[in-house]
């Protein structure tokens, strides 16, 4: 029978979902009456799928997001602000190919990392290069590359991805050179990239955080003039996982 060198054929050309599929068919006997056209058209879905599902699951990988969330598993309680009909329009990504933003605030624990990381799952699903960065982080990561040289290779990097998340903006201060970085970033992006940012402070109030009153307006401007803005209220939701 030539079946076990055909399998080892396709696992050789890297074809698993068509092997897989392959095997399948051969367990079921009812596939031997389906038309030729018919199961190999089966066989090319499957492998489709597969390399489908590969990409997605390395894109998600480099992305390295702090929760594991998803658009389907967001609360749309009343008191969290957070309508179902703007997360539904931003569902399919045409944001990101717009090279639209999105600024996410509202108070500690109202859950605006997990709506972050759940429209950047989303665009990772939809074929979107994606990264993460807890914003303190990204400010020492800029510092350290700034340190050994490697500061140009860095901000390529970060102009290259196509959705680039910043969490908690505003949490720590910044000084004068790291907001300039920032900005730097930002006009790369700008165009070109869509940024989501999340913060606990109102748009109104983040010229406080950036030293400079210039760079602060050239951050604004390149950030909120064509940004998707969600404004989250309620409590922490943390307090729900704390036993009494």
């Amino acid at each position: 029978m030539l079946h076990e060198p055909t399998k080892t054929k396709l696992y050789a050309l890297k074809l698993n979902g068509m092997a897989e599929a392959y095997e399948e068919q051969r367990a079921q006997p009812r596939s031997a009456e389906l038309a030729f056209d018919e199961r190999f058209g089966l066989l090319v879905e499957r492998q489709w799928l597969w390399r489908e599902n590969r990409a997605f699951a390395t894109r998600l990988s480099h992305a390295r997001l702090k929760q594991p969330a998803c658009l389907e598993d967001l609360d749309f309680s009343p008191a969290r602000g957070l309508k179902r009909a703007v997360l539904d329009q931003l569902s399919p990504c045409d944001w990101v190919a717009h090279h639209q933003n999105i600024i996410i605030t509202g108070p500690t624990g109202c859950g605006k990392t997990f709506v972050a990381c759940a429209l950047a799952q989303k665009a990772c699903r939809t074929g979107h290069r994606v990264l993460y960065f807890y914003a303190p982080k990204l400010f020492r990561a800029l510092s350290s590359a700034t340190a050994d040289g490697s500061l140009t290779k860095l901000l390529k990097k970060l102009a290259k991805v196509q959705v680039l998340v910043v969490d908690d903006w505003g949490l720590v201060k910044v000084d004068e050179r790291q907001c300039r970085e920032f900005l730097e970033i930002l006009d790369d992006r700008h165009g070109h990239g869509s940024t989501i940012i999340t913060s606990q402070f109102p748009v109104s109030a983040w010229h406080e955080v950036v030293p400079d009153p210039t760079v602060a307006d050239a951050l604004l401007d390149r950030l909120i003039h064509n940004a998707h803005r969600l404004e989250l209220k309620g409590d922490s939701l943390r307090k729900r996982n704390v036993q009494p």
